[in-house]
């Protein structure tokens, strides 16, 4: 029977003699909790964790397109779209869309991913021209004006190979690459870092009816199969992301349970991205029913994910997040060194 294998993750590492440190962070873990599909889960020392999770749990991250995964990264969303869920419309002239993403770069945003194609429930498919006639200008022009790189959110073989030409430094698929065939091949053959992310549906019908058997672990086994077919199709391990995919094919419950054990992707052995920022759990859970108002509760949620060892997070508010995380970090260590 299969066994999942979560840190249990703390900054006060001085509590336990014999705590290891997480991915060259400043978390620690000498425990773990373990679950199996049919069985509750219970905690266990890491003695009896297999070498092989404790070596991808202890080991850092390479770096992914100059990206240092030894402290929280900030991903800040820029969609070129007409009619994505929190801003459609307001960023599709090339030119605000360029000043917004450098804008989200000078307060804190490390990459900044750029979506040409709504992927909110129930949105219609973008053929791939007029996606990429969204995306590249704007792409080249953040390329050359803002160092920084760039994530392009895209499902499609076509947008990614026009993004890396202009200069997309990762491709971030929503679909897991389940969508298009040729989408894996086409980053392998570029050597381009992906983020491989799970949805249960596409966009249209994700949210009719999503159903798990343990989502959990179904979403986990996706992602470790996916991650193994990148490798197989030679993308390096060291350059893949992994998303569990919050709000894609989940009920609020399904949300839930995946945000509380997250810490379980950690097993994977590649950094984990979260993109949670003023999706519907916020708006349920926080009484928010205007997208705007969201801000408090996807920096609730972020700094509960945090705490678990989360390294990226996908956000609309780069400022709030990146002042929210800097204290956290400093009443966690009782340290502060300085911008």
């Amino acid at each position: 029977m299969k066994r999942y294998y979560r840190p249990i993750l703390s900054a006060r590492h001085a509590l336990s003699p014999d705590a290891v440190q997480f991915a060259a962070t400043r978390l620690w873990f000498d425990r773990a909790e373990v679950f199996t599909r049919d069985a509750g889960s219970h905690v266990v020392h890491i003695c009896d964790v297999p070498s092989e999770i404790m070596h991808r749990w202890h080991h850092k991250r390479a770096p992914i397109a100059g990206l240092d995964f030894t402290k929280p990264l900030i991903m800040g969303i820029l969609n070129v779209t007409p009619d994505s869920f929190s801003d459609g419309g307001a960023f599709q002239a090339v030119d605000i869309a360029v000043q917004h993403g450098k804008a989200m770069h000078a307060a804190g945003a490390n990459i900044i991913d750029i979506g040409g194609e709504s992927t909110r429930p129930g949105a219609d498919l973008v053929p791939a021209d007029v996606e990429i006639s969204r995306v590249a200008p704007v792409i080249a022009r953040l390329v050359a004006e803002m160092n920084a790189p760039i994530s392009l959110d895209t499902r499609k073989a076509e947008v990614a190979q026009a993004g890396l030409k202009v200069g997309a430094g990762i491709i971030n698929d929503v679909s897991g690459f389940t969508f298009d065939r040729e989408l894996m091949p086409t980053c392998a053959k570029h050597n381009a870092p992906v983020c491989v992310m799970h949805a249960q549906g596409d966009p249209k019908t994700m949210q009719v009816n999503p159903h798990y058997d343990h989502v959990v672990a179904d979403v986990y086994d996706f992602l470790e199969t996916q991650v193994d077919r990148l490798v197989a199709c030679g993308v390096s391990r060291s350059q893949i992301i992994a998303d569990p995919g919050i709000g894609f094919g989940k009920t609020l419950d399904h949300n839930l349970q995946l945000l509380n054990q997250i810490g379980v992707f950690h097993s994977l052995g590649v950094p984990i991205l979260l993109g949670v920022s003023r999706k519907g759990m916020i708006k349920t859970i926080g009484n928010a029913p205007n997208a705007q108002d969201r801000m408090a509760g996807s920096i609730a949620v972020a700094l509960a994910a945090l705490e678990q060892g989360v390294q990226i997070f996908r956000v609309h508010d780069v400022a709030e997040t990146k002042q929210a995380f800097a204290l956290w970090q400093a009443v966690q260590t009782g340290e502060w060194h300085g911008a």
